[in-house]
């Protein structure tokens, strides 16, 4: 338990100081501000870090932004040990966050079930029940005095 603890202190710590160094201390022009670190695991052993970004613009600019995070690498992993203090500094791979287009996708499909409902309540606006409005059969109360 221990360990899972330190290892999530130190993925908390990594990604405080990527996003920080990505902010200020790296000028590649491939990382501006559209760049969004949302996530970082580290392994049990402390030895790999799995950094989860965003990217706000197109294909062009994602496919830039991930050239960018690669280049600039070793100066991110130099500034973890600077500031983390292990004896190892984990090696840092860069994943894109699916969440974004996760929740793009689940949006479009709740528009499209919305729209679905509004053509359903549309038809049904002016529909009259089948049969009676109450389908349920009850017994007259004739018979149940007569039961008696």
């Amino acid at each position: 338990m221990a360990d899972n603890a330190r290892a999530k202190r130190l993925a908390d710590l990594i990604r405080e100081v990527v996003a920080q160094k990505l902010q200020r201390g790296i000028k590649d022009p491939r990382l501006g501000s559209h760049v969004t670190i949302t996530d970082t695991r580290v392994t049990g052993d402390l030895r790999e870090a799995t950094v989860f970004y965003t990217v706000y613009g197109d294909d062009e600019e994602r496919a830039a932004a991930a050239a960018g995070l690669e280049s600039a690498k070793g100066v991110l992993r130099s500034a973890v040990g600077a500031a983390a203090g292990v004896k190892f500094t984990p090696t840092l791979t860069f994943v894109a966050d699916a969440l974004p287009d996760t929740a793009r996708t689940i949006e479009e499909l709740l528009d499209k079930a919305r729209a679905s409902d509004e053509k359903v309540r549309e038809v049904s606006a002016g529909a009259t029940y089948a049969g009676e409005a109450d389908p349920y059969r009850k017994p007259d109360e004739d018979e149940d005095d007569s039961a008696e």
